[in-house]
């Protein structure tokens, strides 16, 4: 007996264009979320996008899912909270300094 190779079709398309049933089936398939299972494919032109290998009997999906990407972060690291110049400091290092100079009316005896 020859076994026969079968070819699947390859798609990839996004997970909300698919129908209610194959998104439960995806839902099936990953009951603990994408994370895991999540690739990140990059496009000719620099772009990227996430997505996870779901098969059926005739298409092999590769399915986009919306992935919301915190670049917070870097952007908290490059802030540098000591920088920040305090108003009026100028004026209270001249009132110390002029504090430092012993002034008759100041002194006690």
């Amino acid at each position: 007996m020859t076994k026969q190779h079968i070819v699947k079709k390859h798609i990839v398309t996004s997970y909300r264009n698919l129908s209610l049933e194959m998104q439960e089936a995806v839902k099936e398939k990953y009951p603990l979320g994408f994370t895991e299972a999540m690739i990140r494919v990059d496009k000719p032109n620099g772009d990227f996008f996430y997505a996870v290998p779901f098969d059926t009997d005739e298409v092999a999906y590769l399915v986009k899912i919306d992935v919301k990407i915190d670049d917070n972060s870097q952007e908290e690291e490059e802030k540098d909270y000591y920088d920040d110049e305090i108003k009026g400091a100028d004026e209270l290092q001249d009132d110390n300094s002029d504090s430092n100079e012993t002034n008759d009316d100041d002194v006690d005896i």
